[in-house]
C-alpha cells in the first residue's frame, strides 16, 4: 500500500492528465472546439458547412457543445501563433470536407 501523500500526488497528477487533453478528434466535441479555436484566431469559418456535415442528432449536441465553447472563448479570448493558425486552418478544411 502507497503511504497516502504519495497516493494523493497520483491522483492529482492522474487528474491534470485528464483535464488537459482535448477532444478526440472525429467528435462533436472536437469539431465544436476547433470551429471555437479558428474564431479566437480570426480565421473565416464556415459553421453552416461543418454543421451541414453531421447527423440531426449530432447537429444538436454540436450546437450545446459550440455554445459552451463560445462563452468561454468570449470570457478569456486566446490568441494563436501563426504555427497553431496554420494548423487550425488545415483542420477546419478538413471538417468542412
Amino acid at each position: 500500500m502507497l503511504p497516502k501523500p504519495l497516493l494523493g500526488c497520483l491522483l492529482l497528477l492522474g487528474l491534470a492528465a485528464c483535464t488537459t487533453a482535448g477532444p478526440v478528434p472525429g467528435t462533436v466535441e472536437y469539431a465544436a472546439a476547433t470551429l471555437s479555436r479558428g474564431y479566437d484566431c480570426g480565421l473565416r469559418v464556415d459553421r453552416g458547412r461543418i454543421i451541414a456535415r453531421l447527423g440531426k442528432q449530432e447537429r444538436a449536441s454540436f450546437l450545446a457543445v459550440n455554445a459552451s465553447y463560445a462563452v468561454k472563448s468570449y470570457k478569456a479570448p486566446h490568441a494563436c501563433g501563426s504555427l497553431e493558425r496554420e494548423r487550425v486552418q488545415g483542420e477546419l478544411a478538413a471538417l468542412s470536407r
